[in-house]
């Protein structure tokens, strides 16, 4: 719906033309022109009212349509079209095909997809998170790796580059290490609070099977030597949810900074293996 209102705020208030809309809200020139056609025929003018909020302009522009025969068009349950399409394969055409095969005069692709898109939007709002200096730290590991020239050989091996951010500051440590195995984690989290001096109070990891045994919404489990250095440490270790990257946002941005100024410049630098700080 915000973007509805942009589009009515573009059109009526500052007078920009269908393809300029098209190219500022990044969607295109005939979604333009259909949704300009709905706000015509729902009698809207702008400024809107202001106690028209998104439900209500939703009923206004996509009011519920009556079939051929007189009856009301079933709306689909969207919860369910929801953890359909979640599983692998699944696309929105499949899941409006169904719905129409169980449903001959229900509602057409495009209303299917745009209700299904104003649906998610209203059960998914996105939360800003707070963080406290010093409470949490999150770690992950770089998909792309590095070259690494052993000095003392001339042996040259992909490492794995571990990604440190801290929650408040984003304050950001980066180390090439061997692998992403157990001893790679726990060896990478020691240098951390060593390069920190000191120790957060959360961890926020990834679900790597290397050190989450059991990957629980709510109670995941530990490998027991995460457990013990977390113990030994006296920190709290919390997995991020599962296919959750907001949860982790902050190493998600530090990572994507890691492999543009420390993969990408080291591309031509022999690295010996030692730490790289930021």
């Amino acid at each position: 719906m915000r973007r509805i209102r942009d589009l009515l705020r573009l059109k009526l208030s500052q007078g920009l033309s269908d393809r300029a809309i098209a190219a500022v809200l990044s969607i295109s020139k005939g979604s333009v022109g259909a949704y300009l056609s709905r706000a015509r025929a729902a009698g809207l003018s702008w400024p809107l009212p202001p106690e028209l909020d998104d439900d209500a302009l939703e009923l206004l522009l996509f009011p519920g349509q009556v079939g051929l025969n007189g009856v009301e068009r079933p709306v689909p349950d969207w919860a369910t079209i929801d953890r359909e399409l979640r599983r692998k394969g699944v696309t929105r055409a499949l899941v409006w095909e169904e719905y129409r095969a169980a449903h001959p005069d229900g509602y057409s692709y495009a209303w299917f997809c745009e209700r299904y898109d104003a649906w998610k939007g209203r059960v998914r709002p996105t939360m800003r998170q707070t963080h406290v200096g010093g409470e949490k730290v999150f770690i992950d590991f770089s998909g792309d790796g590095i070259e690494v020239v052993d000095p003392l050989t001339g042996e040259v091996r992909e490492a794995k580059l571990f990604v440190a951010a801290m929650g408040a500051s984003s304050y950001t440590y980066a180390e090439a290490r061997p692998a992403e195995a157990l001893e790679d984690w726990i060896g990478a989290q020691v240098n951390l609070f060593a390069f920190l001096g000191g120790v957060p109070c959360m961890v926020v990891p990834d679900n790597p099977r290397a050190i989450v045994v059991a990957r629980d919404r709510h109670e995941p489990g530990l490998n027991r030597t995460m457990a013990a250095m977390a113990e030994h440490y006296g920190v709290a270790v919390m997995p991020a949810r599962p296919r959750r990257p907001r949860d982790k946002a902050k190493v998600e941005a530090a990572v994507l900074v890691a492999q543009r100024w420390i993969v990408g410049e080291c591309q031509d630098v022999c690295v010996s293996g030692r730490p790289v700080r930021s």
